[in-house]
């Protein structure tokens, strides 16, 4: 790539399980390091296949851990991701990186793992889900 390329790497908000068990974010970078001046690329990752989800005005989960892996871009509305601990607003598009996994052998503790999801504001939330393949990050 040539020194005219604008970006040269992609931030990755992760939301995961940290080692106490708690989720917490955290950001990476991806490096775009394909493709060319023009159009910047990572490398190619593999997918499991992709959901649409809309949620009301009104709607909010309740604590839970992800079951897979998997992007999380927000296409309309806001998400509201509720960490023990604090919260984070994704706008129309932005996005995370769902990886809070259960810590394997424990058994779920709302108290303790996971996150909880809410929609915010006077639209309809939208959300596109890609999970990630079991070989992807």
């Amino acid at each position: 790539m040539t020194a005219c390329t604008e970006f040269t790497a992609f931030t990755r908000i992760v939301l995961f399980t940290d080692v106490d068990g708690r989720a917490r974010f955290r950001e990476e970078s991806i490096a775009l390091d394909h493709g060319s001046p023009q159009a910047a690329l990572s490398e190619l990752f593999a997918s499991a296949g992709f959901q649409l989800r809309t949620s009301p005005v009104g709607f909010r989960s309740t604590f839970h851990c992800t079951d897979y892996p998997q992007w999380v871009f927000i296409l309309q509305g806001q998400m509201e991701i509720g960490i023990h601990g604090g919260s984070r607003v994704f706008k129309p598009g932005e996005h995370f990186y769902s990886a809070d996994l259960l810590p394997q052998g424990c058994v779920f503790d709302p108290e303790i793992h996971g996150h909880w999801s809410r929609q915010v504001g006077d639209d309809p939330l939208v959300t596109l889900f890609v999970r990630a393949a079991a070989t992807a990050f």
